[in-house]
């Protein structure tokens, strides 16, 4: 006669089945292309004893090919919730070792409710994604699961951060659910996106390519723009996405965490020499951000591509703030179609999750080019203005050198919306610069001068006197200080405090149309 502990044996053992996932082989074949298991990798991601499996027991319900004979414990993946640095993060874990971890009805079904949980209670969510893609013998029902996700990815944007990490093959349509996430994180050699393989592009086109080459994680990191992060190890991604969880709120509702800092002084006499006196010197902008923010705070994103722009996290006082820099060293700093996308979507996430804004601008204008406009610069670059236009979190710009053109009014000047503009003594805010100005005010005064050269010099130097540098825009309030570059901190300490409390509301609509 069965009693309780026969059932709860029955349900150990039931339960080692499904943790066993494929089986010892397949683990260790997953082991062997330096792959962690689904589980191992929760382990890796969640604190220690914290995580919750739900419906580890689903099943498929499927009976064509051979399917109906297949028990796939789990339905190839595991989801559930835990915490990372004690606050909560719900995930899904897909395992290769069942079905390839191909996506079928009931694997869907689990991400999907595990989604709706995330949302629910206001907690991020986080994919971690290893998959053969759509599970063939299910046929439409694949593709019906994948649309519940990528809906929800779409309707919880905004709302909840969502987080993928690409951690084995990751095509076909399943690369549209990390696409629509905030974030996306990669491992080298073995992470791969892409909508066809290799195989199919060189019967389609005749192209050959090797599967790194087309979709690893350098060139979703460097070339294509489809990924943020990437890492050697799995154990260093996952790592980087514990990181970056503490610079998050758990949604759009609440805002960061508030990290207690050691004592530091707020002022930095180094401010003074980093940037060149000289607007034509190249300087790596990193070294101001290292010198404002909270000490060893800086997570850079999407560090690898559109380097002429850099965006990332960074504390200030313990306040998680985003940074938004121009790269003089890379492009003279100057805005392409690449960086004005980079920008403009952590600009928008920023937005999204009540994280202030500070822009450190040294801005040479748009990149020009007939590849640049052929490629759609106008539309792109519209993007930045469109983004800090609608934000309402505090945005507070910092012009460091020059900030010319229309570039600078694309970021974040006060006639967008900028809180406050700060301009350091040396900054230069005009249609263009003094050499070109000069050239196009002057023309027919320089051209019918005795010593043209000598004339066209001079010319540079009466408008750099009345027009670059930050007093005139200052006496206009377009600039709200010029400050000591020494107290940068200082200021920004201030107007973050002054500006906690902000509230500001938009006319009332559905959504608007930006320029995509």
């Amino acid at each position: 006669m069965r009693d309780m502990f026969d059932s709860i044996h029955d349900l150990q053992d039931r339960r080692r089945e499904v943790e066993l996932g494929g089986g010892d082989g397949r683990i260790d074949r997953q082991h062997e292309k330096g792959k962690q298991t689904a589980r191992e990798r929760i382990d890796l991601l969640v604190d220690e004893g914290s995580f919750v499996e739900l419906n580890p027991f689903i099943k498929h319900r499927s009976t064509d090919f051979g399917l109906d004979g297949t028990k796939g414990p789990g339905d190839g993946v595991v989801t559930g919730y835990g915490k990372i640095n004690g606050r909560p993060v719900y995930l899904f874990s897909q395992d290769f070792t069942v079905f390839g971890g191909a996506l079928g009805e009931m694997h869907a079904q689990k991400i999907v409710h595990v989604m709706d949980l995330a949302a629910k209670n206001g907690a991020p969510f986080i994919g971690l994604n290893d998959s053969g893609g759509a599970r063939i013998q299910e046929g439409v029902l694949s593709l019906d699961g994948y649309g519940h996700i990528f809906y929800r990815n779409a309707i919880y944007s905004g709302v909840i951060p969502q987080i993928s990490v690409i951690l084995g093959p990751c095509a076909g349509g399943a690369v549209y659910s990390p696409a629509i996430t905030d974030f996306v994180f990669m491992v080298d050699q073995t992470s791969q996106m892409f909508i066809t393989g290799p195989k199919v592009i060189e019967t389609v086109t005749g192209e050959k390519i090797s599967v790194e080459d087309l979709g690893g994680a350098k060139v979703h990191n460097t070339v294509s723009g489809n990924a943020h992060f990437r890492g050697k190890t799995e154990e260093e991604v996952l790592e980087s996405v514990r990181n970056l969880i503490t610079y998050l709120p758990q949604n759009n509702e609440q805002k960061t965490p508030l990290l207690e800092t050691k004592n530091e002084s707020d002022y930095r006499e180094d401010l003074a020499e980093v940037v060149p006196f000289d607007g034509l010197r190249p300087y790596d902008v990193r070294r101001v951000v290292d010198q404002v923010v909270d000490s060893a705070s800086f997570m850079e994103v999407h560090k690898e591509f559109a380097k002429n722009m850099v965006v990332g996290f960074a504390r200030i006082k313990g306040e998680t703030v985003g940074l938004v820099c121009n790269q003089p060293k890379c492009m003279a700093g100057g805005l392409d179609i690449d960086s004005s996308d980079k920008a403009a979507r952590f600009i928008r996430f920023c937005d999204s999750f009540n994280i202030p804004l500070i822009t450190f601008e040294d801005v040479s204008g748009f990149f020009p080019g007939v590849k640049q406009e052929l490629g759609g610069i106008i539309r792109h670059g519209a993007k930045i203005l469109y983004a800090y236009s609608e934000a309402t979190v505090p945005k507070i710009t910092v012009i460091l050198r020059k900030a010319y053109g229309g570039a600078y009014v694309a970021l974040n000047s006060k006639s967008i919306g900028a809180d406050l503009v700060f301009a350091w003594p040396n900054a230069e805010i005009a249609v263009m610069g003094p050499e070109g100005a000069a050239n196009v005010i002057f023309a027919r005064e320089i051209a019918a001068s005795d010593n043209p050269e000598a004339a066209r010099l001079a010319k540079i130097e009466e408008y750099r006197k009345a027009f670059a540098h930050p007093y005139v825009a200052a006496a206009h309030g377009i600039v709200d200080d010029v400050i000591d570059p020494r107290e940068t901190r200082i200021k920004l300490i201030q107007a973050l405090e002054m500006m906690r409390t902000k509230k500001e509301d938009r006319p009332k609509k559905k959504h608007g149309n930006m320029p995509l």
